[in-house]
């Protein structure tokens, strides 16, 4: 490995379902050869776990236990998740048991000693409705992904969704950074929403799936799961900007019965870290 790291000042974590295990692959083949030591982490949906994880040095560990949750799954929805008090889907209950093993009081201290952290999430405040107004957002995301596909979306603030960065250091240092990252990936209806300083939080993909950190200053490399028709503009230079070599399982992001999922994504961005690496050297 060579003395100088990589130039990156930020790093930023998109969201995707399991597509988020692509960042695990890419990373540690990025990596292999030059250190990569970022001032300030952002991470949204399922980015904020990959987030984490990585700040562990935990992304192999994170892989192995989603898939041992996942050869246990046979569906991912049934009609007694409707009423469980759990959550409304498999995706949820997994999420919860594999954070509280992840983030034990080690990984808490660690987290909230490391680099600036902060976590993306989507909250319609404190309106009346709230799980109402974000199917509303969410499906304006969906139609402008369809129509016009970017990492910064747009419309969904016509519903009322307001974007918020959290900062998950302190998360960690109060014992909720668990609770945060499983809020940031609320979907609904298929989890249940819960209030973070007397706010709805939701999945933060429908306000921003590469949400830039605060304060955002210096070079920014930001690890996309899904290729984009057009990036946004970057006018002085500073962002990198990347995207899977080709579409990590398409339609299959949230299916959690197949475990080999996790590794083909994770394979898959192991092979684009080398590309990537070896065009930067």
């Amino acid at each position: 490995m060579t003395d100088a790291p990589y130039p990156y000042r930020q790093l930023v974590f998109s969201g995707g379902g399991l597509r988020c295990f692509w960042h695990g692959g890419f990373l540690e083949a990025f990596t292999e050869t030059r250190a990569l030591r970022p001032d300030r982490i952002t991470g949204s949906s399922g980015g904020a776990l990959s987030a984490a994880a990585w700040v562990l040095g935990a992304e192999r560990r994170l892989r192995d236990m989603f898939a041992d949750a996942m050869a246990g799954l046979d569906s991912n929805v049934t009609l007694d998740d409707l009423g469980s008090d759990d959550g409304r889907s498999v995706h949820q209950r997994t999420y919860d048991a594999i954070l509280d093993k992840l983030l034990d009081a080690s990984a808490l201290a660690r987290i909230a000693e490391g680099p600036a952290f902060q976590i993306n999430v989507a909250t319609p405040g404190t309106s009346r409705a709230p799980t109402a107004r974000a199917l509303l957002g969410g499906t304006i995301y969906q139609a402008e992904q369809l129509l016009s596909p970017t990492p910064r979306p747009r419309l969904s603030t016509l519903a009322g969704m307001e974007q918020r960065l959290i900062d998950a250091r302190q998360a960690a240092q109060n014992g909720t950074l668990a609770d945060l990252i499983r809020m940031a990936a609320t979907v609904p209806p298929a989890f249940r929403p819960d209030d973070w300083n007397g706010e709805t939080i939701f999945d933060g993909g429908m306000v921003d799936k590469a949400p830039m950190p605060d304060p955002d200053d210096g070079p920014t490399l930001v690890l996309l799961t899904k290729r984009f028709h057009a990036l946004p503009d970057d006018e002085n230079g500073r962002i990198t900007f990347v995207e899977p070599g080709e579409d990590i399982l398409p339609g299959r992001k949230l299916d959690f019965t197949d475990p080999g999922l996790l590794v083909e994504a994770w394979d898959q961005g192991r092979d684009d870290g080398r590309r990537w690496r070896n065009k930067i050297a």
